[in-house]
């Protein structure tokens, strides 16, 4: 309840400055003061006036210690309990009783509280951040499978997606009409100048840059008869898969799946170009970490950041790297930028497609922090809120880092300002929070 002090006006008293009659409504209940007059935003009665005015600088006046109500001119006794009247220096208000002026004003600009308020606090914090990513193919180590002369396919020795591979197999056979030339070319220049070594050694080079062996070349040689197919080899032990299947995949698509028969759409009888790649080898050896950088991060984290990497499924097992790349770039419909850590695979390994949290820790900062519980945000700006005589107005203010439990302050407040230190306890709702340039 709202105890209003005031004094009777008697004609006999002295002159006093004299604040205009206060209004208030008929129900007490309500509680209701107003220092003009209209109608009870409670119920909606005609405000009447009072019987008190408020005073500057009366005379002294008594009141009971258990029933503020009672307010008398004079020394005396409480008629309610007969307790002795103290006096009530009323030019010092009781600060634990709101201001009229205080409760007029609107609720989502000013708000009365006894919530404990705090300053600034500067301190040298270490940055620590964490974001969330997945373990995917270092597309840098992948092998490109390809002819070097256009062809058809005449015998192909895989058959199946994610069929494992290894450095040296032999993946097709191909017939191509160029090779079958070059090697009639090489034939007949042994057959009629074997002493010109100049030609004969560039009939050579051709046939090794269209992809033949130097075994099967001294096949050919030694059969005196042209090879009508060349083998095409890999180079890399892995996993295969058609390189167009990749296209378009996401992060982490490719798991290892060794052991499933899922039938190439690559056949025997296609044609091929010159250097174009038909299948692709993935080494799950050879991976990388992509992570996600959110924006609260996004100011600090730079390339060689140190990183503790754990997955979701195997807490147990940790992984270290740096900071390798960060895409200048938002990805398409995201907010979070991309990073690489760049795996070395001698202290552990991930399997495929894992998903994994990522530890950054960068050097320390010194600046003025803000405790975290005290920012509030409406959106498109940061809010605490600013103690001011009688309670507390919502504040823009200006952030940067947020670090565990503090928020780093830019501007909007001095050093000396005090601010709750809870503001979500002051609000039933952000969004009735409405902020003005700070005076």
């Amino acid at each position: 309840m709202l105890h209003v002090i005031a004094c009777k006006l008697q004609p006999d008293r002295p002159s006093v400055q004299e604040i205009p009659l206060t209004y208030t409504c008929p129900m007490p209940e309500d509680s209701f003061y107003s220092p003009e007059p209209g109608q009870c935003p409670k119920c909606g009665m005609d405000l009447v006036q009072t019987n008190f005015a408020l005073h500057k600088g009366h005379p002294p006046v008594f009141t009971c210690p258990m029933h503020p109500e009672i307010m008398e001119d004079e020394p005396g006794s409480c008629p309610i309990c007969n307790m002795k009247l103290v006096q009530k220096n009323q030019t010092e208000q009781d600060p634990s009783i709101p201001r009229l002026e205080d409760l007029l004003k609107p609720t989502h600009e000013f708000i009365i509280s006894t919530v404990r308020d705090t300053t600034l606090l500067k301190k040298e914090v270490s940055l620590i951040g964490e974001a969330t990513g997945v373990i995917d193919y270092d597309t840098r180590e992948v092998y490109r499978i390809s002819s070097n002369t256009e062809g058809r396919i005449e015998k192909l020795y895989i058959r199946y997606r994610f069929q494992k591979i290894h450095e040296g197999q032999r993946i097709m056979d191909v017939y191509s009409p160029e090779l079958v030339t070059a090697q009639q070319n090489l034939l007949f220049n042994l057959r009629q100048d074997p002493d010109n070594e100049s030609l004969v050694r560039a009939a050579k080079q051709k046939l090794i840059l269209l992809g033949m062996q130097t075994s099967q070349m001294e096949e050919v040689i030694k059969s005196g008869e042209p090879s009508l197919t060349v083998g095409v080899y890999s180079k890399r032990n892995g996993y295969v898969i058609e390189t167009e299947r990749m296209e378009g995949r996401s992060e982490g698509a490719m798991a290892n799946k060794e052991g499933e028969e899922e039938p190439l759409t690559l056949k025997e009888g296609m044609y091929v170009q010159k250097g174009q790649p038909v299948l692709s080898v993935y080494d799950p050896k050879r991976t990388w970490a992509i992570i996600n950088i959110h924006g609260e991060n996004q100011g600090w984290i730079k390339i060689g950041n140190e990183a503790i990497l754990r997955a979701e499924t195997s807490p147990q097992t940790i992984l270290r790297g740096k900071i390798n790349f960060i895409e200048p770039f938002y990805q398409k419909g995201s907010k979070t930028l991309t990073a690489r850590i760049y795996l070395d695979h001698r202290y552990g390994q991930l399997p495929i497609g894992s998903r994994i949290t990522a530890k950054i820790t960068g050097p320390s900062k010194t600046s003025y922090w803000l405790p975290k519980s005290a920012v509030l945000s409406s959106g498109l700006q940061k809010v605490v809120f600013l103690k001011k005589e009688g309670g507390f107005k919502a504040i823009p203010v200006q952030t940067g880092l947020v670090m565990e439990d503090l928020v780093e302050f830019k501007d909007g407040l001095s050093i000396h300002d005090r601010f709750a230190i809870n503001a979500q306890y002051l609000l039933d709702s952000e969004s009735f929070i409405t902020v003005k340039n700070k005076p």
